[in-house]
């Protein structure tokens, strides 16, 4: 059991930082997009990779696990790109674990980002480039200190569900004890057993850090000390 909360605890950890940076450049990027013109070619552009952003949201984990077996499999590019650098396949390994979770928390943690891009409005990158700021001392002196809370709140979603994912995890990494056996994984096997005990354990531990999160998120998220504070 103890390897098992390692690895995943480590998954959630390794992707974590990866997603937040991912996330606030793509993030900001789309909504610096939505400003353009409704009819040019990087509005459009701008939409539909929000469109593919958003969709692990909509598609079942199940099938978003399929295609990513497929791709990072032996047969696949992905796996093809892992033996010609002398791998053999990220499919049920620890890296195609961080890949799948990578795409398919994503959206979880772009969506936070870009409603904090969006709500501090274009004000204050106006008053920065008025004193002279590069757009790049803009983002990073301006937008990156007034949406902190929504860089938390996003890295916390992140991490959460990174925890909770079981379809895509089972599908892209199966059941190996140490390598790709996770939490959700662990519960369902212990249920298919009838092992009530630690299923309770298990779960009960899940829902009591889910809800300290969810509490966490609450507070991060409550718009009225979020303004109070800017």
């Amino acid at each position: 059991m103890v390897q098992t909360l390692w690895v995943t605890f480590k998954l959630a950890l390794v992707t974590t930082p990866i997603l937040l940076v991912v996330g606030i450049a793509l993030a900001w990027w789309l909504e610096q997009n939505s400003h353009k013109h409704p009819y040019g070619l990087c509005h459009w552009l701008g939409e539909a990779v929000a469109a593919v952003v958003t969709l692990p949201m909509i598609l079942p984990a199940t099938v978003l696990g399929f295609y990513l077996l497929v791709f990072l499999g032996v047969g696949g590019a992905g796996g093809w790109l892992a033996q010609s650098w002398g791998g053999t396949s990220l499919a049920f390994s620890f890296s195609g674990l961080v890949i799948g979770s990578l795409i398919y928390s994503l959206p979880f943690v772009v969506q936070p980002l870009r409603n904090g891009f969006a709500t501090m409005g274009r004000q204050p990158l106006e008053v920065a480039a008025s004193l002279r700021a590069t757009p790049w001392q803009g983002f990073w002196r301006v937008a990156v200190p007034l949406n902190r809370r929504a860089i938390l709140a996003a890295g916390l979603l992140g991490f959460a569900h990174t925890i909770g994912e079981f379809g895509l995890v089972l599908m892209i990494g199966g059941n190996i004890p140490g390598q790709t056996r996770v939490l959700s994984i662990a519960i369902y096997d212990d249920v298919e057993t009838m092992n009530w005990a630690r299923v309770h354990w298990l779960a009960g531990g899940l829902v009591l850090l889910s809800l300290a999160m969810s509490l966490t998120l609450g507070f991060l998220l409550r718009p009225g000390r979020s303004r109070q504070e800017q």
